[in-house]
């Protein structure tokens, strides 16, 4: 059975979202591991970082062919900001506060206009 074919402007931001649960965890999974050496939590993050450049180079190459170089990194910053805050108040058990929630809303606010150029 063949498998399905995922539409070219979804495989850039499926690719982006899982390779930002993997970088998520590379660079702030080990902060519920304070009492681990630094230097083991370095070695275990580059590995993790590995699957996200695995996820996140083939992202951009194949979201290159609809979506424009500015238009990949806002939709990554907006993809990165949304997996940190689910990320930060179910694993690191810290709240997202009115502060941060204006401010990502102001992202969002500049990713619309990235995108509204679109023809």
């Amino acid at each position: 059975m063949p498998l399905p074919t995922i539409p070219a402007h979804i495989l850039p931001i499926l690719l982006l979202s899982l390779s930002n649960v993997f970088m998520t965890f590379a660079w702030y999974g080990h902060l519920r591991f304070k009492e681990q050496p630094l230097a083991a939590v370095v070695l275990v993050s580059w590995l993790i970082a590995f699957f996200e450049y695995c996820l996140a180079v083939p992202a951009n190459r194949y979201g290159s062919a609809v979506y424009s170089a500015a238009e990949l990194k806002t939709m990554q910053e907006v993809i990165t900001l949304a997996v940190f805050a689910i990320f930060s108040t179910l694993y690191l058990k810290e709240p997202m506060g009115l502060n941060q929630l204006i401010g990502f809303a102001f992202i969002a606010v500049g990713a619309f206009f990235v995108f509204s150029g679109r023809a």
